[in-house]
């Protein structure tokens, strides 16, 4: 057979091997496009203020009171300033993030920082704050819907604070308090609290009208008899001899 005839026959047999090969290079290549492109984004929702709970360790009471973004509460001692707060779309793992600040004012009104980071609603004890009278955690994120992608290869707790964190401030401004509110007495329907009974026994004069009735003058009790005593005067006995 002649080295012509041979040719034909072998570029046939390499023909369909050759687009085997182009058709898993390129499968192969969509692959890698999907896997660099498919988890490298997830979108985070940004809300403009924070719910905390507040626990005075002392009283027992527990509060609940809301952070905007960049606003300083004090609870007790501390200053809380919430710098940004997530949450996750409800197609994704439900997590509930904020950053925030939180300085402590002692007696001399001087500021120590004693937290600053990521708190999680879902797990109030990692990177909580660690205080002998106050605990302070979060609870939910609320306003707006502002949709923000991030790298999902990057960890929530290795994220980087927000733009807008700062160093501990000089705190020219006064923050917003909160603290636990006595309990309130209960209203009325005319929205006015009921007046306040004192401990003095209470007086009831008789009603418009009433005439009380006539006093009876009371009977003299005469006294007893003495046994020895006669009922009738010694004169008018008769005396026997004298018949």
């Amino acid at each position: 057979m002649s080295e012509a005839a041979i040719r034909p026959s072998l570029r046939c047999k390499s023909w369909p091997a050759r687009r085997l090969f182009a058709a898993a290079g390129l499968f192969a290549a969509a692959a890698l496009g999907v896997l660099a492109a498919g988890p490298a984004q997830a979108d985070r929702i940004k809300h403009p203020i924070a719910v905390f709970s507040g626990l005075d360790k002392i009283t027992g009471r527990i509060i609940t009171f809301e952070v905007a973004t960049d606003e300083t509460v004090q609870f007790g001692t501390l200053q809380i300033t919430e710098r940004a707060c997530y949450t996750r779309p409800a197609t994704e793992a439900p997590q509930t993030t904020t950053f925030v600040e939180v300085d402590e004012v002692d007696a001399k009104n001087e500021y120590k920082r004693i937290f600053s980071g990521w708190m999680f609603a879902a797990s109030p004890g990692l990177h909580g704050i660690e205080h002998p009278i106050y605990d302070i955690w979060l609870t939910d994120c609320k306003g707006g819907k502002e949709v923000i992608a991030s790298p999902e290869a990057v960890a929530e707790p290795s994220l980087p604070p927000p733009e807008n964190a700062s160093p501990a401030p000089k705190k020219a401004t006064k923050p917003r308090r909160v603290q636990p509110q006595p309990p309130q007495p209960p209203v009325d329907n005319f929205g006015e609290p009921p007046p306040i009974q004192d401990q003095a026994p209470v007086e009831v004069a008789p009603p418009p009208g009433f005439r009380p009735p006539p006093t009876q003058p009371r009977a003299r009790r005469q006294a007893p008899l003495d046994d020895f005593e006669s009922p009738v005067p010694p004169g008018d006995i008769p005396d026997p001899r004298a018949r």
